[in-house]
C-alpha cells in the first residue's frame, strides 16, 4: 500500500534521512524505532509531506505522491497524528470531528469547504461524527471545547479525527507522549481497535519497547538517518545492530537484551 524509495533529506551538510526504501502492507502495524535524532519523525514528515524530500519518492497504492502538499496527501489517504496535538482548540470536540468527516466526504475535487456553515444542514455528517465519538468514548464531552480537555482526551480527539478522515494509512508519532499512566492505555486500546481493520496500514513511532512488542507486527530501526534493521519484533530487538545502535548496549554483554529493554522501558 505505502512505499518509500530512496527517501532522503539534507539540511545543509546534514543528512537527516538517508536513502530509506521500505514498503508497508495493509493489515500490518510497523513500529519505527531508533535513538533520539535517528530521523524517525523526519521520515514521518517526508512521508506525510510536512517537509519536501531532497531525493526519493513516496508511493501510495501505486500513485507517486512526491511533490504533493501535506493536505493533498491527506486526501489521497495518508492520516497523520503528531507528537503535539494538531486540533482546533477553540471549537468543540464535535466540531473538530465533524470538520474531519466533512473533509473526507467533500473529497479532492470539490471547491473549498465552508467551515462555518450551519451544522443543522449536515445531519449525516453530525451523525457520523457522533458515532466516532462513541467509538473513542468521548460522546459525553462532545460540546466541550478542545482547549478545556485534559491532554489524554485531546489525543483521543486526534485519533477520532483520523478515523473520520477514513485514511488508508494511519501514522502515529509517539501517541502516548506526555500522557499519564492512566491516560496512555486508552490511546493504545484505540490503536488496537484500528489494527483490527485489515485494510489499514499503521505506522507507529514509539520509544516504549513494551508497547512496541505488544502492538507491532514488524519493527524497522533507523540510526543516523539510515535503515539498519527490519523484521519481526523479537528478531529485531535481539539483533546485535539494535543492541548497539538503538539500545546502547554492547552486543556481547551476557544480559544485554534484558538489561537494555529494562533500561528503555524505564526511560
Amino acid at each position: 500500500m505505502l512505499e518509500t524509495k530512496g527517501l532522503t533529506v539534507r539540511f545543509g551538510g546534514h543528512v537527516a534521512v538517508n536513502a530509506v526504501s521500505c514498503a508497508f502492507a495493509p493489515g500490518t502495524l510497523t513500529a519505527i524505532v531508533g535513538p533520539n535524532g535517528a530521523g524517525k519523525t523526519t521520515y514521518f514528515n517526508l512521508i506525510s509531506g510536512q517537509i519536501p524530500a531532497t531525493e526519493g519518492t513516496v508511493w501510495l497504492n501505486g500513485r507517486n505522491l512526491s511533490g504533493l502538499s501535506a493536505s493533498a496527501r491527506t486526501r489521497a489517504g495518508l492520516g497523520r497524528a503528531f507528537q503535539l496535538t494538531q486540533l482546533f482548540p477553540t471549537l468543540s470536540v464535535l466540531e473538530n470531528v465533524r470538520l474531519a468527516v466533512q473533509a473526507a466526504r467533500e473529497g479532492p475535487h470539490r471547491r473549498g469547504l465552508n467551515l462555518w456553515s450551519v451544522w443543522s444542514d449536515h445531519r449525516v455528517l453530525l451523525a457520523r461524527a457522533q458515532e466516532i465519538l462513541e467509538a473513542v468514548a468521548l460522546q459525553d464531552r462532545a460540546q466541550a471545547s478542545v482547549a478545556s480537555l485534559p491532554h489524554g482526551d485531546q489525543r483521543k480527539v486526534e485519533v477520532a479525527m483520523l478515523m473520520a478522515l477514513d485514511a488508508s494509512v494511519l501514522m502515529f508519532d509517539e501517541p502516548t507522549a506526555g500522557m499519564s499512566t492512566d491516560e496512555a492505555p486508552v490511546i493504545l486500546n484505540l490503536i488496537r481497535q484500528l489494527k483490527q481493520d485489515r485494510s489499514k496500514t499503521i505506522l507507529l513511532v514509539e520509544h516504549k519497547m513494551d508497547v512496541v512488542r505488544e502492538l507491532a507486527d514488524r519493527i524497522i530501526v533507523l540510526h543516523n538517518g539510515q535503515l539498519v534493521a527490519d523484521g519481526e519484533p523479537a528478531e529485531v530487538i535481539a539483533s546485535p545492530v539494535v543492541q548497539q545502535a538503538y539500545l546502547g548496549v554492547a552486543p556481547d554483554a551476557p544480559s544485554a537484551p534484558a538489561a537494555a529493554l529494562a533500561q528503555e522501558e524505564g526511560a
